[in-house]
Formats: structure tokens, C-alpha cells, sequence
């Protein structure tokens, strides 16, 4: 960071959005506490004095930014102020916890340590390290989930401000906060933020994607909004009619919604109709229920207009696990584009825009645990029992970030929320681990299923169990929740421990019986694990445990009749030295790593793509296929080699979220010289004549060559996959689009490995 005193214009700046802060915060029902916020303030002031951003802009404007995203938009009050304002303090200045502890209270001091625990993002340099650092985050639920809603709020201030970070920070952070902290801000009810966070990461991640769907979006607003009044005319007239207190609000699509629907759904900008949606806010009247009278409004608005039958969302009956009420209809407007109506009460729209601080503000007692109480008291459990392997408990918790839930029944009744997709097996390990590891199968609807059914909107399922059954490695194939996997992974690790145990006394017992080895027990131990290639002894103990090694032939492994030992001495009772050849551990590299390092921290952070150097240089990843033209980045893995990744590559994001300091941006520079195979896949209706013509536009009109074609067809339907050899992108975004253009053709796209 920069460091230089401060000129009046910027004091002035300052002053003003601190102003601008207590005003927000005047304007909440929180008890009024500016005192100790402008205390916490201006000791920040003073800590942060003369520091400034990579931007060149006062550091202090950070946190103050910080502080107004937690009071304006997810409702937080003077202690969250506070340790917003100074969350940064801790880590970036001499001052320490306890400072902040006799300053302002055992609180705040708690936040505020919470937040430096986890600062610099959620990852590190090292895999393992990233995914501690975030279990760190999620230990703060327990203790105080204020911690977690102010970390949300410094990631949205620092997306908001990614612009001045190099292009290769911009990867890194934008990678792992789609991968977490948007799916965990929608998680905790937090909806705009978590919208605005995934259109953020899109920006930096497919800055000419976003700016080309960001300009339609600009050039059609005017027109949506000019059709939102006609539409809501109507509206508005019944619901006065009907003695209503209300708000109606367009809702327009992010330019990331936006992309995202035309990849699921391969089509072009013009073919999303769901661009705007409308919202219907509404105080409810005392003498009826909310439910009874969203319903009514429901009722109103399908008088005016026609509902499509199969798009009616019903959340309030059931809400979502994140806290979500409304009542969701599509009717079809006047001019005939569908439309989205969204039915809330001010408590409902609360809880929308605000999430979990405002679910916390409406709970009536211990009895109305929500289904985030439930997700909450999960998390604290998967906590408690952490995996033996961090970064697989990364990817157990991401697991439980899901967005979209069905609602089914036990057989006595009881309603439980589980994702979209969850089986039969994790249902059985919803209700407990214990029926779970027993389960052989269930009975859903009264009929017979495979413990892989996928379970479906109102099922009924009753879980069938024998104390026979036990779990087998391909069931974590089949289950998809994270407490499924969690009770899956404990059961092989309890066993794991069972194995080591037993493998441990017999490898010990043997080298004991030959008195050779037992004189030179370590060493015998070290050659037993060079000649299975293993490095740890827990993994000989388990091999041996479980049968897979035997000892027999012990004593030929550790003393060979081909002196090896001549090339790789020991060290034991015989005091032979190690002079030559081959260590036993990788100790002396230590070294060597930090002269890496060393060169690494010179070498440029920018890779240019050219005719020369691709296939040498640098490796284009058989994962995602990029060609020229693709948004892509560099990786280069620990012995050098460098990668290349198309940018929405999933291997990509799993890379950005776990090893952003071997992240490069990549551009490309090349000039029709190389042809790459690219593949793609195609359906239409099959009529005499059109797949010739699909040939003709490949090898006639764009020169093209072929390497494989697989065509079916099936009751008047044909699909098929041809792999074809372009140069770039743009040569295959036209063909692309010639395709397109042949009568009969309804869909083609191109596919990638990961597909």
C-alpha cells in the first residue's frame, strides 16, 4: 500500500461519507449509538492516516464503504459499524485486539478478531491453507455470524473496486468469490448482494461478454421499463381497489443472469423473454393471515392477466432454506411477452433484500427454527467433525451452498428441504447417519427404488435399512449433500482407523520376528515404503490392514541379494554414513524451492499466445479446449509446466479459488497457422437433404476439414457430434452461425471435454 498525508479535498471526502454513514444509519430502528461509531471512526482515521489504496485512494474509504454496505443493505447496527470500521486495523497497524477490547468492548474486539483471522481473502498460498482459512470464516457462524455478514460486505466493496488490481489478482479474487461468497451471500437470504457479487466476477472474469450484454441491456431498458407501466396499470387499479398500502418495483436481469440462461439454454440475447420481472410489495392487513392475502393478489392479478400453468412458485407455504418467502406467477402481458410477478409483504421483502439479519429480527420464539436455523445448526456440526483433508471439507461445505431445494415428505408426513438432485441415499442420512450407512433402498410413493433415485417435488419416501448393509466407496458417487458425504467420509475413516491399527501391529510383529530388521527397525520401515512408493506410514499400515500388501517376503524387500544398499546406505545400528545417492526424504530441496520462489516473484504475470510458442511453451488443456479467441488464463502447476484454461473452464475455477499465485493472464497472438480440433453438437428435424447441407456449409463454403462424424436419428429427430478443425474462434462462431441459418437445424453448439 501507499503512504502519503492526506490534502483537504480528500479530509473533505472523508468527513462526507462519514456523514453519509451516520445518516444511513439514522434512518434504521437501531438504537442510536453515534457516539461510539464516530469513536470508532476516528480512531481508524488515525490508524489508517496516510495510507492509501492500490488505487491512489485514501485506505480509510474502505472500511467506511464497509460500513455502509452492512447498514444499508443487509440491516446491521452499531456493533457491526464499528468492527466494519475497524476490521482492518488488527492486521494492517500496531495495534492489537486488546487495544481494540479496552477501546470499545469485548464485542467488537471479538468481531474485529474474527475478521483479521480471515483476512487477505479467503485463500492463501497453499491449498491446504485456503481451505483452513476458510473454515476459519465459517467458525465464526458459531461465535458470532456478524463476523461472516461484515466479511460479505468488505468482498462486495472490494469487487466494487477490483478495477485497479492486475489482471491476474482479478482472476484470483472474482474465481473465489463466485465459487463461495456469492453462493454463501444467497445462502444467508442476501439476494442483492449476492447478484451483484456473481455480475461483479463476471465483469472481470468476461469483460467483452459482460460489456456486450451490459450495452443490449442499456439499449432495451427504456423500452422494458415504458412496458413495466402499461403492465402494472392494471395492477395498480385493483390492488387500490382493494385497500392496499403498496410498492411495485421492475426488476431487470444482470448481464450474468442474462449469460447464464443462454448457455444453459443455447440461445442468443434476443431469445431471453424473462428479462424484467415485476415485484408487488404490500402491508398486509391485521385481520388476515399474509399467506391468505399474497393468494387474494394472486387471484387479482390472474383476472387481468393470463397465468402460465406450470410456472406458479408457492414460497410461502413452504419458504426457501436461505429464509425466501414470495409468490411467484408468470402471466402473459398485453403485448405478448411473458412476464414474472413476484407477491411480498414489507416483512416477506425484508427478509429478501436483508436475509439473515432480518430473519433473526422477526423470530417469535424457540419453537420457529427456519430452515436456515436448521442450515445454520448443520454447518456447526459439520464443523465439529472436520475432514482429514482440508480441502475436502472446502468442497463438502460448497456442496451445501445450494440454490435451488425440492420439498418432500416422510412417511408420517414431516416436510424436509433437500437440494435439487439429492437421492434416496442422502435422505436416509438426513434423517441420521446411522440409517444412512444401513440403507439398501427405499420405498418412494409406496414403490420399490435404487438408492440413487432422485428425489422429486412431494415425494413421500420411506427409507428401508438392514444391520447387514454397509457403506461401500461408490455410494459418495451417489450422494450429493454435504452431510451424506460427511457421515460417509467418517464411517471410511473410523474403518480407515480400524485398518491402520491392526496393519501397524502386524508390520511391527513381523520386522520383530527377523532380527535383522528388528536391529534396524526404522530402516526397515523406510525401504518398505520406497519399494510400494508410498511416503506416510499410515499408508503401508492401511495397505497391510486390508490385505493388499502381505509380509512374506519382507526380509527380501529391506535386505535384496542385489546390494542395492550400496547405492542407497542407511543409517543404523552399523553408523554406515549416507554419502552417496538417493535420500530418504526431500529435506535438501528446501533450497531449490526458494530460489523458485525467488524467480517467481521476477517473472512477468502476462503470457502472450503465439504460433511459436504454443505446444513448447505453453499447453493447451485438454479439459476445456481453448483456441485463439477464447477468454483464457495461464496456470503453471509445481514442476513449471504451463497451462492454458479458458477462463470459465470449471478446472479454471477451481484453480482461481485455490491457486491464484500461479495465475496468469494470457493473451493471444496468433495467425491462422496451427488448426485445432474443436467439436460440435448438433439436433434438428430430420428431413431428406439437411445434413448435407450442414456438410456443404463445413466443407464447401468455410474450407473446413473433418475428423469425425457420429449421427443418429430417432423418430423423426436426428443428433449428432462432428469433430471438426477450426483456426480461431471467430471461425467458428461464423460457421457456427451458418448452421443456424439451414432450414431444420434447432440447435448447434460447441462442446468441450468437461461436457
Amino acid at each position: 500500500m501507499q503512504k502519503s498525508a492526506f490534502t483537504p479535498e480528500e479530509d473533505l471526502m472523508i468527513q462526507r461519507e462519514f456523514e453519509a454513514l451516520l445518516d444511513d444509519y439514522a434512518h434504521t430502528p437501531h438504537r442510536q449509538k453515534v457516539e461510539l461509531i464516530t469513536h470508532a471512526f476516528n480512531f481508524a482515521y488515525k490508524a489508517h492516516y496516510g495510507v492509501r489504496r492500490l488505487s491512489g485512494e485514501p485506505y480509510i474509504m474502505h472500511p467506511l464503504a464497509v460500513a455502509r454496505i452492512c447498514v444499508q443493505q443487509i440491516g446491521l447496527g452499531s456493533t457491526s459499524i464499528c468492527s466494519a470500521l475497524l476490521h482492518d486495523v488488527v492486521e494492517d497497524t500496531d495495534y492489537t485486539v486488546e487495544d481494540i477490547q479496552g477501546l470499545f468492548g469485548e464485542k467488537i474486539a471479538q468481531i474485529v478478531s474474527g475478521l483479521t483471522k480471515i483476512s487477505g481473502g479467503v485463500f492463501g498460498d497453499q491449498a491446504s491453507e485456503q481451505a483452513e482459512n476458510f473454515r476459519k470464516l465459517l467458525l465464526t457462524i458459531s461465535e458470532d455470524i456478524r463476523v461472516v455478514l461484515i466479511k460479505i460486505a468488505d468482498r462486495l466493496h472490494n469487487m466494487r473496486t477490483l478495477g485497479s488490481q492486475p489482471k491476474e489478482k482479478q482472476y484470483k479474487i472474482a474465481g473465489e468469490t463466485q465459487y463461495i461468497y456469492a453462493p454463501l451471500a444467497h445462502r444467508l437470504g442476501l439476494f442483492p448482494i449476492k447478484t451483484e457479487l456473481e455480475d461483479l466476477s463476471f465483469k472481470y472474469e468476461h469483460p467483452e461478454t459482460w460489456q456486450e450484454i451490459h450495452d443490449k441491456l442499456e439499449a432495451i431498458k427504456a423500452g422494458k421499463l415504458e412496458s413495466f407501466e402499461v403492465f402494472c396499470k392494471p395492477i395498480r387499479e385493483r390492488l387500490e381497489s382493494m385497500g392496499y398500502t403498496y410498492t411495485l418495483k421492475a426488476r431487470i436481469k444482470t448481464a450474468y443472469s442474462i449469460w447464464k440462461k443462454m448457455m444453459q439454454q443455447q440461445c442468443s440475447f434476443e431469445d431471453v423473454y424473462d428479462i424484467m420481472a415485476v415485484r408487488i410489495i404490500f402491508t398486509p392487513n391485521e385481520s388476515m393471515s399474509e399467506k391468505d392475502q399474497c393468494w387474494m393478489i394472486y387471484s387479482a392479478i390472474t383476472e387481468i392477466y393470463r397465468p402460465h400453468p406450470e410456472r406458479i412458485r408457492d414460497w410461502i407455504s413452504t419458504p426457501k432454506a436461505n429464509g425466501y418467502e414470495a409468490l411467484h406467477v408468470t402471466v402473459m402481458g398485453k403485448n405478448g411477452e411473458w412476464i414474472e410477478v413476484q407477491i411480498r409483504t414489507d416483512r416477506m421483502h425484508e427478509i429478501a433484500d436483508h436475509g439473515y439479519a432480518a430473519h433473526w429480527k422477526y423470530k417469535t420464539g424457540e419453537s420457529d427454527d427456519s430452515e436456515l436455523d436448521k442450515w445454520l445448526q448443520e454447518i456447526k456440526d459439520i464443523l465439529a467433525h472436520p475432514d482429514k483433508d482440508a480441502m475436502e471439507f472446502l468442497g463438502t461445505f460448497k456442496l451445501n451452498l445450494f440454490a435451488q431445494e425440492v420439498f418432500v415428505f416422510t412417511p408420517k408426513g414431516e416436510v424436509k428441504t433437500m437440494p435439487m438432485g439429492a437421492t434416496a441415499l442422502d435422505f436416509a442420512f438426513l434423517l441420521h447417519s446411522e440409517i444412512g450407512e444401513h440403507c439398501i433402498g427405499a420405498k418412494v410413493n409406496h414403490a420399490l427404488v435404487p438408492l440413487h433415485y432422485q428425489l422429486k417435488g412431494g415425494d413421500q419416501i420411506e427409507i428401508l435399512t438392514s444391520n447387514s448393509q454397509h457403506p461401500q466407496k461408490e455410494w459418495l458417487k451417489i450422494v450429493t449433500t454435504a452431510k451424506a458425504k460427511k457421515g460417509l467420509n467418517q464411517y471410511f475413516l473410523r474403518e480407515e482407523r480400524k485398518y491402520i491399527k491392526h496393519g501397524e501391529r502386524l508390520v511391527n510383529d513381523a520386522i520383530q520376528m527377523d532380527k535383522h530388521l528388528a536391529e534396524n527397525h526404522d530402516m526397515a520401515l523406510a525401504r518398505l515404503l520406497s519399494y510400494y512408493g508410498m511416503t506416510q506410514p499410515t499408508e503401508l499400515y492401511a495397505a497391510v490392514g486390508q490385505g493388499e500388501v502381505r509380509l512374506d517376503t519382507i526380509h527380501e524387500i529391506v535386505f535384496p541379494k542385489k546390494p542395492w544398499w550400496k547405492r542407497m546406505p542407511f543409517m543404523g545400528s552399523g553408523n554406515v554414513e549416507m554419502s552417496v545417492a538417493e535420500p530418504l526424504n526431500d529435506t535438501p530441496a528446501a533450497s531449490n524451492d526458494t530460489k523458485e520462489e525467488k524467480t517467481k516473484k521476477k517473472e512477468p504475470k502476462a503470457i502472450v499466445l503465439t504460433d511459436e510458442n504454443l505446444g513448447k511453451e505453453y499447453i493447451l488443456s485438454d479439459c476445456c479446449h481453448p483456441i485463439p479467441g477464447d477468454e483464457v488464463l495461464g496456470y503453471k502447476d509445481p514442476k513449471g509446466t504451463m497451462y492454458i484454461h479458458k477462463v470459465d473452464c470449471p478446472q479454471a475455477a477451481l484453480l482461481k479459488t485455490s491457486y491464484g499465485k500461479r495465475l496468469y493472464s494470457a493473451t493471444w497472438n496468433t495467425h491462422r497457422v496451427q488448426s485445432f480440433v474443436e467439436t460440435i453438437e448438433l439436433k434438428g428435424i430430420d428431413r431428406f437433404g439437411v445434413f448435407i447441407q450442414v456438410l456443404q456449409a463445413i466443407t464447401k463454403d468455410f474450407h473446413i476439414n473433418m475428423r469425425a462424424i457420429n449421427v443418429s436419428s430417432d423418430d423423426g429427430i436426428f443428433q449428432g457430434t462432428m469433430e471438426i478443425y477450426v483456426y480461431d474462434r471467430t471461425e467458428l462462431e461464423a460457421l457456427l452461425k451458418a448452421i443456424r441459418k439451414i432450414e431444420n437445424i434447432k440447435e448447434v453448439k460447441r462442446v468441450t471435454a468437461e461436457q
